[in-house]
């Protein structure tokens, strides 16, 4: 091989660990955390014996860190050119409970501090859903629970699928994606976002900052099914409405058959009963009409008078018309010829 200047050298070696190592996933604890200018971020990763520095930007940063954490970093090796190795980090994630739980307290209560989980933001499932976009891994037990369920239950609904991963450093991003793009559509009335049980390591993703912020963000109402029911991600508390599971999500989306069929029964009884009122309320007014035509009052309008009294020569009888009352001694009597 030719001489090389340092600086070739370390291009050469950049430009094989690019080739050979384009991405690495490390594991270890967070040492020596700062933040410089406001949008640099310096930390190491350690484990009992080696130190590997590390460097990423502020905005790429979507989750609390601190010193003693341990997290898994995804990103490409570089040298410097002071000889020294570093990763240069894009994906960032808390692993095992004591640093996922501290994590989450930490961004729990910054989002809430700005309103992120307030109620009065949440909009509930609209009435006439009939479209509906779901996020998830085709290839998981909890969204094949979910199809099940939807499809017992009842049908109609079109349902669009956005498969993505649900586990892991790429699953955030892979998420986002599939909101915006269910957003932009803008044809779908809900988003589900869907995920079966798992460790707190594999429902950490549900904890990335962006992703809560694009899920409360949304212009659709979106209705999250993570875990089993004792889970709880920051999605859950963003999102407009909650399922306790995959399969919880489906039941509130969609009305049960056996339900409907008893509802159907009730309508049609329903519609007897008013049936069988407005013929009572036409026999009704038929009825009425009769008793006015019998109305003396009516037959006083029509220019008619009624005589009232003992019909016999030399009596008084009392005649009633529309706005007089009279009285007249009868003179004569006479037999009314037969007209007919």
């Amino acid at each position: 091989m030719e001489n090389l200047t340092p600086t070739e050298l370390v291009a050469l070696v950049n430009q094989t660990l690019d080739y050979a190592y384009s991405s690495v996933t490390l594991i270890g604890e967070v040492s020596e955390f700062k933040v410089n200018q406001g949008k640099w971020v310096f930390f190491n990763i350690k484990d009992e014996e080696t130190s590997v520095p590390c460097f990423m930007t502020l905005w790429s940063l979507h989750t609390p860190l601190e010193d003693g954490m341990k997290v898994a970093v995804k990103g490409g090796l570089k040298v410097t050119k002071w000889g020294k190795i570093s990763l240069t980090v894009s994906k960032i994630a808390p692993v095992g409970e004591g640093s996922l739980k501290k994590a989450f307290e930490i961004l729990k209560k910054k989002l809430a501090d700005e309103g992120l989980f307030d109620p009065a933001r949440k909009r509930g499932i609209p009435e006439d859903l009939t479209r509906l976009g779901v996020i998830s891994s085709t290839q998981a037990a909890g969204y094949a629970d979910f199809v099940k369920i939807i499809n017992a239950r009842w049908g109609g609904m079109k349902v669009l699928v956005a498969h993505t991963q649900v586990q892991g450093l790429d699953a955030p991003e892979q998420i986002i994606r599939a909101l915006k793009y269910f957003n932009e559509r803008g044809d779908v009335q809900m988003i589900a976002i869907l995920r079966g049980g798992g460790s707190k390591d594999d429902l950490a993703c549900f904890n990335d900052e962006e992703l809560v912020r694009a899920v409360a963000a949304s212009k659709i109402p979106v209705i999250c099914g993570i875990g089993h029911e004792v889970d709880e991600s920051l999605c859950d508390l963003a999102c407009d409405v909650r399922a306790s599971t995959p399969s919880n999500a489906a039941e509130l989306l969609t009305r049960d058959r056996t339900t409907e069929k008893i509802m159907e029964k009730v309508e049609r009884i329903r519609d007897k009963i008013n049936s069988e009122i407005r013929m009572l309320e036409s026999n009704l007014m038929q009825k009425k009409r009769i008793i006015e035509t019998l109305n003396p009052e009516n037959v006083l309008r029509q220019g008619y008078a009624i005589i009232a009294g003992d019909y016999a020569i030399g009596s008084v009888v009392k005649i009633t018309t529309l706005d007089k009352e009279m009285e007249a001694k009868i003179d004569k009597i006479k037999e009314r010829e037969n007209n007919d």
